[in-house]
């Protein structure tokens, strides 16, 4: 290690100090004490000796120990008492009272009474007699309920139309000649006519047209900030309170700052116009010219000649055009709600009064006079007193100790270890290089050994 700068200045001061005494007596050191046992030998090189002068200081050193320290944290423990309370309890008790009450008890007693009546002496017959009784008949009731249905009618209307016809009306007359006469027999020919028309036929062409088109889009515009105030409370702690045995939150305190708050966000509708082309369909009508064949029928007349002498009828054939009424039919369907009774059966029962020959027996008796003791009863009611126990509640308080439940907090003190670093100063010898002074009162030095001051 190497000398630090002030011990040599400490040193030079305690050498100014000391007086030429010292100096003589210790060779200009403070004290031989100071030097190790082979510098201070006689036996030694004075300059050597200087050279390899060493101190020695204390230095304290701080070193921490690490220990385990016993500590003690309280403990709440929830403890449930029981304390008595006195209170109150209605009991209801059931007690008997006599009560006297009268009865009356019928008392019944068989009398006699004579009773003269006639007695006819029995003369049975056998006879029939008409007796009517009740029979539960079950019969079947129709009835009927309303029920409405809907029918498709076809209504018929018979409508007339003009139709023309030609009547080829005969003109018969009669001759008696010798000539030649001539008949005429009626044929029909079907012939055939072309028949010019015009039809519509549609043709369907497509153009490409230019329109003005677009498209709304949404603009998103945001406006200038601001700033704003606003409330920020620190974070709260949790407290023991010892009067309610828990845990209480204290809120921190609140402070206002500013803010900056972004600008409204606007949203608008602008419409982007665009030339689009789109495709049009039309559709045009082209005439067209087509012929068609049609079929018509044609009388015709051949004549027939002959000769003989016959009367003979000539006939001359008169066309006469003639309209008639042609009726024809149109049927139309409607539809038409109607109502039916559906009928339906109920089985009931009746009552039916029937007749049947009862036979019966007819006794025809012989008066005579006969005297009966005839038993009845009397009944007289005699009065009796009864007691019966009749109960009544009484209701009195009972005192009684109840017990309830108190919840209170114990504290206790729970042992935890826990390790802690303890400083403590430790003291040690740290040797310090040092250099002798020059002598005074000595020899010259050698060569090679210098003072402290070179």
């Amino acid at each position: 290690m190497k000398p630090a700068p002030w011990i040599a200045v400490l040193a030079a001061f305690l050498i100014a100090g000391l007086g030429q005494s010292a100096f003589a007596s210790y060779c200009g050191a403070g004290s031989y004490s100071c030097c190790p046992t082979p510098a201070c030998s006689p036996s030694g090189d004075f300059c050597s000796a200087r050279s390899c002068c060493t101190s020695y200081k204390m230095v304290q050193d701080v070193v921490y120990d690490k220990c385990t320290v016993t500590k003690y944290r309280t403990v709440y423990d929830t403890v449930c008492e029981q304390t008595p309370v006195q209170c109150t309890r209605n009991v209801c008790e059931t007690h008997f009272r006599d009560e006297a009450y009268e009865t009356c008890k019928p008392v019944y007693q068989t009398c006699y009474r004579d009773v003269c009546h006639t007695v006819c002496k029995p003369v049975q017959k056998t006879a029939w007699r008409c007796e009517q009784y009740t029979v539960q008949v079950p019969y079947t009731q129709t009835c009927y309920r309303d029920e409405c249905y809907t029918v498709c009618k076809p209504v018929y209307q018979t409508c007339y139309r003009d139709e023309c016809y030609t009547v080829c009306k005969p003109v018969y007359q009669t001759c008696y000649r010798d000539e030649c006469y001539t008949t005429y027999k009626q044929c029909n020919e079907t012939h055939y006519k072309d028949v010019c028309y015009t039809v519509c036929r549609p043709v369907v062409e497509c153009q490409q047209v230019d329109c003005c088109g677009g498209e709304w889009k949404t603009v998103v515009q945001q406006g200038p900030a601001s700033c704003c105030n606003r409330c920020v409370q620190t974070p709260g702690r949790w407290e023991w309170d010892c009067n309610r045995c828990t845990q209480v939150y204290r809120p921190g305190c609140t402070r206002n700052e500013q803010v900056s708050c972004p600008g409204p966000i606007s949203c608008k509708q602008v419409w982007v116009p665009r030339n689009e082309k789109k495709t049009v369909m039309t559709t045009r009508m082209v005439q067209e010219v087509k012929t068609c064949r049609v079929p018509y029928q044609v009388c015709k007349t051949v004549p027939i000649t002959q000769t003989r002498r016959v009367p003979y009828t000539t006939c001359h054939v008169v066309k006469e055009c003639r309209t008639k009424k042609v009726p024809y039919t149109v049927c139309t369907t409607q539809q038409e709600v109607r109502h039916r009774r559906i009928p339906y059966n109920v089985c009931q029962t009746r009552c039916e009064v029937r007749t049947r020959q009862v036979p019966y027996t007819v006794c025809s008796y012989e008066p005579q006079q006969v005297s009966v003791k005839v038993p009845y009863t009397t009944c007289t009611m005699i009065k009796e007193c009864h007691t019966r126990k009749v109960p009544y509640t009484v209701t009195k308080q009972v005192c009684e100790t109840k017990y309830v439940n108190n919840t209170r907090c114990v504290p206790r003190q729970v042992p935890y270890c826990e390790t802690v670093c303890v400083p403590r100063c430790v003291t040690r010898c740290v040797p310090v290089q040092t250099c002798c002074p020059t002598p005074t009162c000595g020899p010259a030095p050698m060569p090679g050994c210098t003072s402290c001051g070179n």
